[in-house]
């Protein structure tokens, strides 16, 4: 996308004309529209929107377009955001063990994939732990989680949220449970990826526990963190087939996979602003 190319996404209650006055507001402010997404719930009445446009020679410049925006948000009362799309989220990862997702992360990032800038990474395991993964001069922080520190490592946590200016927290296999308090403060900025037999099958090794059932499909769910536990606002999920021959390393090898890209899917489409939240449900405009 060009420098002068900018993301409108917005949404409201529906009602007549709200497509007329945001394609009208953007062509008298000297713009084009690139690409338009929208849908209207008809369950909850809400309407959403998401456009992309350019900014023309000699067109509005941008806080002329964002006020002219914000008038138009008052008037349908609208929830939107606004942003130049060469401006790059500033994103902190947190980790375990396992480091494959925040491996995957990383290498999207570096060949361009995900048009993000990595403040940091956090763990509550020592770095040798995740070895495997190059973090290059990432800045890396260790906070180690027990019962006793659990309130003290999350306010660093949220220090560290603030201090590097980061705009969403993606849990890549993070694996300690956010208090509802902190879950609250990264309400609509904080994703996370679990396999997708939760519930049906919580605690160690849920992999060895549905190959013991015989399970026929295993998948993955990348969702919103809410203080109830992986149940937040579901952004994007993925399965594969398996069979009786697979065994519970076979299932855990195809596991990583799918958390990989799901979560990488997921981490795209909130960097895009192609998520918008619907209660406990999102509308995602994928490309």
């Amino acid at each position: 996308m060009s420098a002068s190319t900018m993301i409108l996404a917005l949404s409201c209650p529906d009602r007549p004309g709200i497509v007329a006055a945001v394609s009208t507001l953007l062509a008298e402010a000297g713009c084009n529209i690139r690409d338009a997404q929208q849908f209207d719930d008809l369950e909850t009445g809400r309407f959403f929107m998401r456009v992309v446009f350019d900014r023309l020679p000699g067109a509005a410049p941008p806080d002329v377009i964002r006020a002219r925006i914000d008038d138009l948000a008052s008037r349908f009362a609208m929830a939107v955001s606004l942003r130049d799309a060469a401006e790059r989220k500033r994103v902190l990862l947190l980790v375990s063990k396992f480091d494959h997702c925040l491996a995957d992360l990383i290498y999207r990032w570096r060949i361009g994939e995900l048009p993000m800038d990595i403040t940091a990474v956090v763990s509550n395991h020592a770095r040798e732990h995740i070895a495997s993964t190059d973090l290059g001069d990432l800045p890396f922080h260790h906070l180690p989680v027990d019962r006793a520190n659990k309130a003290e490592q999350e306010a660093a946590i949220w220090r560290l949220v603030e201090e590097t200016r980061s705009d969403l927290v993606v849990l890549a296999r993070y694996m300690q449970i956010l208090s509802d308090a902190f879950s609250a403060q990264l309400a609509g900025r904080c994703i996370n990826i679990h396999h997708s037999f939760l519930p049906g099958f919580k605690g160690a090794k849920p992999y060895h526990q549905a190959h013991e059932r015989g399970v026929k499909l295993i998948g993955a769910t990348a969702h919103y963190v809410t203080s109830d536990l992986d149940e937040g606002p579901i952004i994007e999920q993925d399965v594969e087939r398996i069979s009786h021959r697979d065994r519970p390393d076979d299932l855990v090898r195809k596991g990583r996979d799918i958390e990989r890209r799901v979560l990488a899917r997921a981490v795209r489409y909130h960097l895009e602003d192609r998520v918008l939240l619907n209660g406990r449900k999102t509308v995602v405009f994928t490309d």
